[in-house]
Order: C-alpha cells, then structure tokens, then sequence
C-alpha cells in the first residue's frame, strides 16, 4: 500500500484544526492551574473528614476547635502521621516548621487555605 497519497489529506486535515484552535497563552495556564479554588469551607469539611477517619479518633469529639493532643489523645507520632494524611488529601507537602506548628483542626484549615497549591 502506497501511504504517500494519504499524507496530502492528513496534513491539511492537521493545519486545519490548528487553524481554528484558541491560542492560549502561557500565562492563562499558569493562573489557571496555580488557583486551588477550594473555599475555607470546602477545606474545613475535608480537614475533619481526615482527622475523623484517623484511627483511634472519636468522630464525635472532632470540632474545628479541637486540639490533636489535648482534645483527641494523639501523641506526637499521631499528629506526624495526621499532617500526613493532610498534606495526601491536599496535594502538598507541608515542611516540618509549618507541620509542627498545626496542632488543632483550624490551625490546619488555616494553613491549607495559604497554599495555593492545594487542591
């Protein structure tokens, strides 16, 4: 089979739809993808769904107000393994300066809503 006589139409069947595609710019990209789009509320609700899934954790003891270790009995371990799992819910990494500071739901809900990388 000869396939030369079919590049004529594939290629201008190509330059056709590069003709009618938006150019998009990089910066349109990039402000797009940088912008989590996640409302406070929408990451308080998923903090909480974490911090309830966390094994040994009473979910009817989880507030927003709760401290992980005077109000749920984790230990330091526990509250390592936690920012974990938060930063997996989130998509990003929390360095271990920031991750030692959170130490109740809103301190983590707080941080999660600086980052616009969170998604």
């Amino acid at each position: 089979m000869n396939f030369s006589s079919l590049r004529p139409a594939g290629h201008s069947l190509t330059r056709a739809i590069q003709r009618r595609a938006a150019p998009v710019s990089a910066s349109m990209f990039a402000r797009w993808y940088a912008a989590s789009g996640l409302s406070r509320e929408q990451i308080e609700e998923r903090v909480l769904h974490v911090v309830k899934g966390f094994d040994g954790v009473k979910a009817e003891v989880v507030t927003p107000a709760a401290h992980f270790s005077k109000d749920l009995q984790m230990d330091s371990l526990d509250t390592v393994e936690l920012v974990m799992m938060i930063e997996n819910e989130f998509s990003v990494e929390i360095p271990d300066e920031d991750a030692d500071a959170i130490q109740t739901v809103k301190q983590a809900v707080d941080y999660i809503a600086t980052r616009d990388d969170a998604s």
